[in-house]
Parts: structure tokens; sequence; C-alpha cells
């Protein structure tokens, strides 16, 4: 009987080891590779994987299995799946999510070969990026992991109206970053500041994206129905997408509203003071190839993977951030819309927005950033001095937009 239990147990004590082994080589590998950490969901779309795929099958799936023969023996077997779904139907969304054009994180310890380099399950003795063979593999995972790999362009709601002819006879347009449940927050704006809306030379407008929650999504049509001031793009609307979020501003703008003079970003929890606003810009109106906002410098990324801001190496590879503006608002002329749109679609992903558009793009394009005191974009007394002289003031609940409100119309206080 000892021996019989014995006997049972033995398969029972294999298979607990070998879950031991598997929790310890999973833990190895998110731990040692240095992959970027997106933390969204990828859109799901058909079109937006057929347009990846487009963009990045430059060779054929032949080609790319007699490169991966000639490395090692036994690629062509790991590849077979891959090819398989490539050549059987590209209509497929499974077909086009397991090419080698759209390797997810979890897929890229698997042998294949990405624009020519070969990334391999073996792993690595040491990661060491200042050789050329790892410079070269950094920007094959650069590739891979684009902006355009997971933006999907245009717009499901785009209300081009909203900027007749263009923004030809319009001096700015200021779109605000808002979340679909922040309901409260936008009809607080359309009640104070968003008034200025009104004006046939401002334009003010909200920018959402999609929401699995069908409730949500029912009340949203009907505010559209109401206000008629929502732009809705084609990305799940959540913290991690702020950058796909901004890309579709920078889309919109160049597609409906290209000729204004200059676009605002801005968020939902801000007090934008619209007529020194105007007043500034039009005192730049001379001004181009620039942001204006509340400048940053010489910030540091964060390397702590439990970080909310963590940003790996393979992200950004450089120890110093070039300098940026702040993302509660910033001011752009509208000749970098269109630069700032397709420069993003190609760079290396990071989800902290305003480091990414307004300090990597931007710098990499030669667009200046310039400081403003008057982008506050902090949380400061709310005397009618301080309101009256800011631009922006950041951190403000949708409840106080009112009392910041009736400040900034306040013509008793004399403010120097």
């Amino acid at each position: 009987m000892h021996q019989l239990l014995h006997l049972r147990s033995r398969p029972l004590q294999t298979l607990i080891l070998g879950l031991i082994g598997l929790t310890f080589y999973a833990y190895y590998r998110t731990t040692y590779y240095d992959v970027p950490q997106y933390a969204i969901p990828r859109n799901n779309s058909r079109v937006a994987y057929q347009e990846a795929f487009k963009q990045r099958m430059n060779t054929s799936v032949e080609q790319r299995v007699a490169v991966a023969s000639k490395n090692s023996s036994s690629e062509p077997s790991i590849l077979a799946p891959y090819n398989l779904q490539v050549t059987g139907n590209l209509s497929s969304p499974a077909a086009i999510t397991s090419s080698t054009s759209s390797i997810s994180p979890s897929q890229s310890s698997a042998s294949v070969s990405v624009a020519g380099f070969k990334q391999s399950s073996e792993r690595p003795t040491a990661r060491k990026e200042k050789t050329s063979n790892e410079t070269k593999e950094v920007t094959a995972f650069s590739n891979e992991y684009s902006a355009r790999a997971i933006y999907e362009a245009g717009h499901t709601v785009p209300i081009p109206e909203r900027c007749p002819n263009f923004g030809k006879e319009m001096d700015l347009v200021i779109i605000i970053m808002s979340a679909p449940t922040h309901l409260e927050a936008r009809m607080a704006i359309r009640q104070t500041w968003g008034h200025f809306g009104q004006r046939s030379d401002i334009s003010i407008l909200f920018m959402l994206g999609k929401t699995l929650d069908s409730k949500v999504e029912a009340i949203l049509k009907k505010e559209q129905k109401t206000y008629n001031d929502v732009i809705r793009g084609k990305f799940l609307d959540s913290y991690s997408n702020l950058t796909l979020k901004t890309i579709s501003t920078l889309e919109w703008v160049d597609s409906y509203c290209s000729t204004v003079k200059f676009l605002l970003k801005t968020d939902d929890d801000m007090f934008i003071n619209v007529p020194r606003l105007q007043s500034f810009a039009m005192k730049h109106a001379k001004n181009k190839n620039v942001i204006f906002g509340r400048l940053a410098k010489k910030w540091k990324p964060i390397r702590n993977k439990k970080s909310k801001y963590y940003v790996s190496r393979t992200q950004f590879k450089n120890t110093v951030f070039p300098d940026f503006t702040t993302g509660p608002a910033y001011l752009l002329s509208t000749d970098v819309v269109r630069r700032l749109y397709e420069a993003a679609l190609d760079q290396t992903y990071l989800k902290l927005e305003d480091v990414f558009v307004t300090g990597i793009v931007a710098d990499k394009l030669g667009i200046k950033r310039t400081h403003a005191n008057e982008f506050l974009n902090k949380k400061i007394s709310y005397s009618a001095c301080n309101i009256q002289r800011g631009i922006s003031i950041h951190m403000v609940k949708y409840s106080e937009q009112f009392d910041l409100w009736k400040k900034l119309l306040d013509g008793k206080s004399k403010c120097k």
C-alpha cells in the first residue's frame, strides 16, 4: 500500500516541480528582457492591423524564411505557423495579429525575423546597448513598437463643421482632453470659460476615445446630439492611451482645421483664461515652429518598473529627456501640427504624452519649446488677480470652475 501511494505521488511531485520551474522561467523572462511596457490594450481593428502589416512587410514571407534558415536550421519550423497564417488569409484579424509584422511582447521571445533583424528565443548572457549589434536590436524594437503599430487613424465623430473653412478665419482652436465619464467636468466648462467657443474666431471642443461601457456610450450619444462639441477618436480611452489621444488631436487639426493660427491642447481639470490666451496668441502671431507652455528641463526617466511613470531603456535609452512643455496645457503654432503628427507615428510609443510629443518628437524635428510664465499648469490660490494674470490653472474641480469664472469677470479687482 505504501509503495502504491509512493508511485501515485511521483507524477504529482513531477507536476509540482514542473510548475515551480515554469514560474521561475516566467519570472526570469519578465524581469530579464527590456521590452516596452505599454500597459495598453492594442486596437483590435482589422484595418489598423492591416495598415501596420502593409507598412512592415517590405520583404516576402519566403525571403524571411530564407534569411531565418541561414541563421538556424530550427527556425523555419518556428516561423511556419506565422507564414501559414500570413499567406492563408490576410483579411483575418487572427492572421494579421500572428504575422511577423505585429508580434506581441509575449511572442517576442520566438525566433523570428523582423525588418531584417533576428530576434532569437535564446537568451543572451548580457544586454550591452552600446554595441553595434544591440543598437540594431533596439532599432528593431523601436520599429515594432512605434505608435503607428497601435494607432488607428480617423475619427468616428469628426464634427468638421466646428472649424469652418479649415479655420481660415479663426485665431484659436482649443481641444480639451476629457474622459467618457467626465460629463460634469465638460458641463462646467461649457457653462463657464467654454462660452468663448460661441465666437466665430475661436472653437472649443472635447476629445474622447472609445468606451466599452454601453450605458456610458448611450449618455455620450445624447450629449453629442445636444452640444455637438465632442470629437471621438478610434482608440480605447484610458490613461495609458493619452498619447494616442494627443496624436488623434493632431490628426483632427491637420485634417479639418489646418489653417487656424494656434492650437491649445489642454485637459478638463483646467481653467483657461481665454481672453488672456487669445491676447498671447495674437502677440506671437508671427512666431512659427514653436510650442509655448511651462517648460520642464532635464527631467530624467523613471526606471523603477513599479512606478506609474516607468520608462524602459528600449522606449527611451538616454538618461535625460529633451526639454518639454508640461501636459496640462500647451500652445502650438499650427505649422508644426502635421509634422508632429507624422513623426509621432514612427516614434517608439511612450504613454507620457507631453514628454513624447513636445519633448522627444518635437526635439527630433527641431521645434522650439518656449517657456511662458502665464501657463501656470499647477494648483494656485484662487485670488481674482491670480486668475486674471494667468492663462492656465491646473487641478480645478468642476465645482470650482464657476468660482474662477466669476473672479475672471470681476471688474472690481485692480491687478498690477
